[in-house]
């Protein structure tokens, strides 16, 4: 229960739902509890032969506290839906804002925190672990305070009528009390297997439709398919488990209900010889009973919803309780001059605890284009992600502008920069929205999107599609071939008109003349815009201002393209080399 009380805070800001939603189940448990009291005085009148002396009075007295018994209903009902919309309603602005919170906070994380962690988790957190938390803010707080206040009155209005017979017929409840904690406890432990289940269960279904063309192209449908039929068959199994439980839970609870009902007919039956309870009280105590039903048989749902809730509130608790590495403190107007320095970094990924650079010392000057080469694994996209501190530098600094780049607006300098990332991402939108994207102006002019499309050169591949700039991409742009989602990123990238531009091998799926094409381009703005192309091709690179040539994290070669032929080092090697291969 302690993973709730995270959500005493949405209880202050919508403390005037839930007081009226007390108020509507106080006013609306009075007149159910009147009724059983109404009746109690029906009985006795019409066994009271003074009162009455012929047929007709009879009738009229049956007619009297009929009609009061419905206006009573009438009233029970209106003020029980008043209850309903206002619990019922806190319970999904609750949901409304905890989801919206849950969405923000990941946004805040850093990278490493999704490489830790599976997308279809991410996704049952904020989905299934939220619904079942709105069931315990919602019907779960309902059923309670519905239960504590209409016992209460019962309890009250039995003991008026007969203490004695109270107390006997609530015998019961102190079993009933005992199995609600011992049952409890493992509904909570069966609830959270449940739940972990579930997670694996989204993953599964999310990884498998993102990569249902390399299933299909592997000839994995079978196997796929066996894997997801093991995940919810284990599903269903822990969730059968726990529906046993409540299954069980719930008769035992109306045993106990009926229990006190034959108590009520026996016991009372034997006190009316003595004149201690009329039969009118009896009937009454029926009534009461029967009343109590419901609330105490939901008594055992309820505590699954809670212990649910709570499985879940913890689950979500350890997400919301993860800080990102760095937060943005720096909150100033930033312009970015152009300038990059990196002295003696070195970096080791924290979870894995490879070590990515070592040492690493270059800088940029505004305009320049810089270069940075070398084999699979060697580093390369690491400096970028450093750059926009999407991890920490283990040791040595990053200079941006001469600033330390933890002491930046990082918010500012990422607004002035454009990232083509290697793994290209496309939304499932129309191609001119996935272009403004990358636009800090909401004002995008259709000539401003054929600008970029024609530098990036897909322009004419945009045109050739029916629906031109409105065509509406697949998941991950799926209906693109690689070199067209390359050449939209880069397009998007250019439309921010960034004073610093990373292309992280973002040309590898372009033939030659395509990538000079792209490159020309580039190139006529390259004064007024740093820019860093990592690449495994030397074609993509020859023409930077400054080489670095990486192996293990650390700098090997470097120079310009020419320096590094010359030098007839590993770089030359690796020109020769692909140019035979091209050839």
């Amino acid at each position: 229960m302690k993973s709730l009380r995270y959500l005493n805070k949405y209880f202050v800001k919508y403390k005037w739902y839930f007081l009226l939603g007390i108020v509507f189940t106080i006013i609306s448990n009075y007149f159910g509890v009147k009724m059983p009291i109404y009746v109690k005085d029906a009985v006795d009148n019409l066994m009271n032969e003074t009162e009455i002396t012929n047929f007709e009075s009879a009738i009229w007295l049956s007619l009297k506290l009929g009609g009061i018994y419905i206006l009573l209903s009438v009233l029970k009902g209106f003020f029980l839906f008043l209850m309903r919309q206002t619990i019922i309603i806190m319970s999904r602005l609750i949901e409304y804002d905890l989801k919206n919170e849950i969405f923000k906070h990941y946004e805040k994380l850093d990278l490493a925190f999704f490489k830790r962690n599976a997308t279809g988790d991410l996704m049952n957190r904020i989905s299934e672990d939220v619904g079942l938390v709105r069931m315990y803010i919602g019907p779960g707080i309902m059923y309670t305070v519905n239960l504590i206040v209409l016992s209460g009155m019962i309890i009250f209005q039995m003991a008026q009528i007969s203490g004695k017979l109270t107390f006997f017929v609530l015998l019961p409840l102190p079993l009933m009390s005992f199995l609600i904690y011992k049952v409890s406890s493992r509904i909570n432990r069966m609830s959270k297997k449940v739940q972990e289940e579930q997670s694996v269960l989204s993953t599964i279904a999310q990884e498998t439709f993102a990569g249902i063309r390399i299933i299909k192209a592997y000839n994995r449908d079978r196997e796929t398919s066996d894997k997801f039929s093991k995940s919810t068959n284990e599903y269903k199994n822990r969730s059968m488990k726990l529906v046993i439980t409540n299954a069980l839970f719930l008769p035992t609870m109306i045993f106990l209900i009926g229990l006190s009902t034959l108590v009520t007919i026996y016991l009372g039956g034997l006190m009316t010889y003595d004149k201690q309870i009329s039969l009118g009280g009896i009937v009454a105590f029926i009534f009461f009973v029967n009343n109590l039903t419901w609330p105490f048989a939901s008594v055992g749902w309820v505590t699954s919803i809670i212990q649910r809730a709570a499985a879940s509130q913890k689950r979500i608790n350890e997400f919301l309780e993860t800080k990102p590495e760095f937060e943005n403190t720096n909150h100033t107007p930033f312009n970015f001059e152009g300038e990059i320095e990196f002295q003696n970094v070195s970096f080791v990924y924290p979870d894995t605890g490879i070590k990515a650079l070592e040492n690493l010392n270059f800088k940029i000057k505004k305009g320049d284009t810089l270069a940075i080469v070398g084999r699979t694994g060697s580093g390369k996209s690491t400096i970028l992600q450093l750059l926009m501190r999407q991890y920490h530098v283990s040791s040595g600094k990053i200079l941006i502008d001469g600033k330390d780049i933890q002491s930046i607006n990082s918010d500012g300098f990422r607004n002035e920069a454009g990232i083509v990332p290697q793994d290209v991402f496309l939304f499932s939108d129309s191609i001119s929205n996935n272009l403004k994207f990358g636009s800090i102006d909401s004002n995008v002019t259709e000539e401003q999107l054929i600008e970029v499309t024609k530098a990036a050169h897909v322009y004419e591949n945009i045109m050739n599609f029916p629906d031109k700039f409105e065509t509406i991409l697949g998941e991950r742009g799926v209906n693109l071939s690689g070199g067209q989602k390359q050449r939209v990123s880069i397009a998007r990238a250019l439309l921010r008109d960034p004073k610093l531009l990373l292309l992280d091998d973002c040309l590898s799926a372009v033939d030659t003349e395509t990538e000079n094409t792209i490159l020309s381009n580039l190139h006529k703005n390259h004064k007024q815009r740093t820019t860093i192309i990592v690449s495994h091709r030397i074609s993509t690179i020859r023409n930077a201002n400054y080489i670095l040539l990486l192996d293990l994290g650390k700098v090997i070669e470097q120079g310009t393209h020419d320096d590094l032929i010359s030098s007839d080092g590993r770089y030359a090697e690796m020109y020769r080399k692909q140019l035979d291969k091209n050839q």
